[in-house]
């Protein structure tokens, strides 16, 4: 039989989620869930309780969300702060867009960013050369600078994009 069960506090046990439910008096469970996803609900949300076959195995098989945002075909992951409140999220959107905390900016492709810099820089630096010689030519004196820009620690190595 499917139940409805209040959540009433979660632990680890030799790898497990053991989720504490209170339905129809306090019983404990182990959480079903998807391969590869890992998380943990906040104290009182509604979770669905099964028994299985097997005599004294019950498990949690989801969750009844509070907070559903998505349109049809999107998919969110989301984290709640202990109040209750978002905390961060993952948006994959029915336009290919994935939004991290929000969509107010855009994410960089570093290589690419990089190459423009870079050669932004040359020919800054040849406009530099330029005017050395003019100013040379009318007896002054101008020694230019080297610009350039040093991008290598603005590359995250755990973040890609297409």
């Amino acid at each position: 039989m499917i139940t409805l069960s209040k959540v009433r506090s979660s632990t680890i046990e030799q790898g497990k989620r053991i989720l504490k439910v209170l339905q129809f008096g306090v019983k404990t469970a182990k959480e079903a869930g998807p391969f590869g996803f890992d998380s943990s609900p906040l104290e009182n949300w509604t979770a669905i309780y099964s028994e299985t076959s097997n005599k004294g195995d019950s498990v949690i098989i989801g969750y009844i969300n509070k907070n559903q945002l998505s349109t049809p075909g999107e998919s969110r992951i989301f984290s709640l702060d202990s109040g209750g409140f978002l905390a961060s999220s993952v948006v994959l959107r029915t336009t290919g867009v994935i939004e991290l905390n929000g969509a107010e900016f855009s994410a960089v492709r570093f290589e690419e960013l990089k190459t423009a810099i870079d050669a932004q820089n040359e020919l800054i630096n040849a406009e530099f050369a330029k005017i050395s010689i003019s100013i040379g030519t009318l007896g002054g004196i101008y020694t230019p600078g080297e610009v350039s820009a040093d991008l290598s620690t603005s590359q995250s190595e755990t973040i890609k994009l297409k």
